[in-house]
């Protein structure tokens, strides 16, 4: 069976059980402050677990496009060193809501791999949850109840906590689970030491293939654990691992899932795989993963940046490119030439990387010129550190910032060619080195702001914008203060009533006078603090009174208007030329122009 055919096996056994099958989710997580990205098949159905929506189908199943590379579930420094971990992968899954348990969910599992994969059923185990005292949980009695009419004894391994409770998050929900190992030695081996006693143990031919989740509780941010009003099923098998299995292989990148790329890759860099330990095999396996989660997660709408998700995809693709240069001796784009066999391979599972195909090959060409003009100096400057180092000793905070900070190299990458040495990194030195320069860039700007003097009782609360009907208002003074910022000393008033519009949006605050009396003072900005319209003035007058009439300067009011109007015009503008994928990310307007930020992967001049 193909990899194809073995995912369409999976979706039409759920169906033929009453399940929909439902569309991906994204990879990119806009709307979970808990997420960065879809790390797992249940991450879009969390509010169904929850009980915060109702969900369309009591069953659904699917094949989910997964990444681990942050936080709690992160397999990025095993991807390409061993067979089996992998950045962004496939989970196949079905799921319950608050329909069918854990009776069910295993009878099926067991039949889909034993009689429609075949595979035998000597070579399969099962975990079952032991319960955790610590945490109040009871053993899975249910679970294990139904493996034992299945499975012989020696075939059932009890795991702990870490092992069999599944947690998607720090908070969320959650629950005992009940995996699916299958032992891939040679029967030699396997007469040698029994299956059970290699069960979690990292072997590389006793690997877990399914997981039975049983939603029943919710993790709270205090850590404690409630239980879910109703309960659920989760499942989740990787695909990769699954296919290896059935197509025979010892190793995931040996399947029809890896090896189009691994032989494209070829083809443009004149090197062969062989699917050894080495370095430059290594390096096939790391481009054959990490092309995957660079172009998905694009074409799912994250643009490589330098913070959150954006600079996630980054790391990963620098890191995609320091191995293709030093290990493949290839000093060109790479990445965005495998993009076409990429895509045609997923066409008909996840067609939007085909639909945007010309977008995301220049998205990734832009980042990997970028930092192959880089790459070569921060090499040298890594060799220089090496050299000076001893042997077995870490890279200092200074030097791993140093190589971040000048040469782009993000600390993971710093990380891999330390330990390819024999070096570590002195992580804690380099978190250092990161908060004194943001220390230093608040010092920069840090400001020394006195009481406020009140002049007036009447609460602020109720102060009133008047300045899109008028730019001239009398005013009661309310409060002043003195600020010092950036070496000079101006003055901050609070009126009762403002023409004055304060900066927000990106539009400059405004600029005017106010007068006290026959005394002028100018206003030569405005901003918002607490919800109130602050007018800065250099200097106050002396015997300063509470009566006053505002003014606003007018025609420099009608400037930054056209202008704000401009930023709108300009970015429909860039949607129509550059592509809808382009996002407004900051403007400042004023009187004497305007600045427009936006996302693109290029400067507008190459676009």
């Amino acid at each position: 069976m193909t990899s194809a055919d073995i995912r369409q096996k999976f979706l039409d056994f759920f169906a033929s059980k009453g399940h929909h099958i439902v569309p991906s989710a994204p990879i990119v997580v806009k709307n979970d402050p808990t997420l960065l990205f879809t790390n797992a098949g249940m991450n879009q159905f969390k509010d169904y677990f929850l009980g915060n929506r109702q969900p369309p189908y009591r069953r659904v199943a699917d094949t989910q496009k997964c990444l681990r590379v942050s936080g709690k579930h992160n397999d990025l420094e095993e991807v390409g060193v061993d067979t089996y971990h992998h950045t962004m992968f496939e989970m196949l899954g079905n799921w319950s809501f608050g329909d069918y348990f854990k009776r069910e969910a295993i009878e099926w599992s067991w039949e889909l791999l034993t009689e429609v994969y075949g595979i035998p059923k000597d070579r399969l185990y099962a975990t079952v949850f032991e319960g955790d005292a610590a945490e109040g949980l009871p053993a899975s009695s249910i679970a294990l109840d139904v493996w034992r009419r299945i499975l012989p004894a020696g075939q059932i391994v009890f795991g702990n906590k870490k092992d069999n409770f599944w947690e998607m998050g720090d908070t969320g929900p959650c629950g005992p689970c009940s995996e699916i190992h299958v032992d891939c030695r040679p029967d030699a081996e396997r007469a040698q030491t029994p299956g059970h006693l290699l069960v979690n143990k990292d072997h590389p031919q006793v690997i877990e293939i399914w997981n039975n989740v049983f939603i029943q509780y919710n993790r709270l941010k205090d850590g404690r654990l409630e239980p879910l009003a109703s309960t659920h099923v989760d499942t989740g098998m990787g695909l990769e691992r699954l296919v290896r299995v059935l197509q025979g292989k010892s190793s995931n990148y040996d399947t029809d899932l890896f090896t189009g790329t691994i032989a494209a890759t070829e083809a443009m860099t004149g090197k062969t795989y062989s699917g050894g330990d080495g370095r430059q095999d290594v390096a096939f396996r790391v481009i054959s993963d990490h092309i995957r989660a660079i172009a998905f997660t694009i074409a799912d709408g994250q643009l490589p940046s330098n913070n959150g998700a954006g600079y996630v995809i980054r790391r990963i693709l620098r890191r995609a490119v320091r191995y293709y240069y030093s290990w493949l001796d290839c000093r060109e784009p790479l990445l965005c030439r495998l993009m076409p066999q990429l895509a045609g391979q997923f066409r008909d599972v996840f067609p939007e990387l085909q639909a945007q195909l010309d977008f995301v090959s220049r998205v990734v060409r832009e980042e990997e010129e970028s930092f192959l003009r880089t790459l070569e100096k921060g090499l040298r400057k890594m060799d220089d550190i090496l050299q000076r180092s001893e042997p077995g000793s870490a890279i200092d905070g200074p030097a791993a910032f140093e190589l971040y900070d000048t040469y782009g190299f993000p600390i993971d990458l710093t990380r891999l060619i330390a330990s390819e040495h024999g070096h570590s990194v002195d992580e804690q030195g380099f978190e250092r080195e990161m908060k004194g320069q943001k220390d230093r860039s608040r010092a920069a700007t840090a400001t020394d702001t006195e009481d406020w003097v009140v002049v007036s009782d009447e609460a602020t609360a109720g102060q009133v914008f008047v300045g899109y009907e008028q730019l001239q208002a009398p005013a009661r003074l309310l409060r002043h203060r003195r600020v010092r910022a950036k070496g000079r000393d101006f003055h901050q008033l609070i009126l009762d009533r403002t023409p004055f519009y304060a900066e927000s949006g990106g539009q400059t605050g405004d600029q005017g006078w106010i007068r006290f009396g026959e005394v002028r003072v100018e206003v030569t900005d405005t901003r918002k603090e607490n919800g109130l319209t602050i007018h800065v003035v250099p200097e106050l007058p002396d015997g300063l009174v509470t009566e006053a009439e505002a003014f606003v300067d007018t025609e420099r009011r009608r400037e930054v208007a056209a202008h704000h109007t401009a930023t709108h015009l300009l970015h429909a503008a860039l949607r129509q030329v550059l592509g809808t994928h382009v996002a407004q990310k900051g403007s400042m307007v004023q009187p004497g122009g305007l600045r427009f930020d936006f996302s693109h992967f290029a400067h507008p001049r190459d676009a």
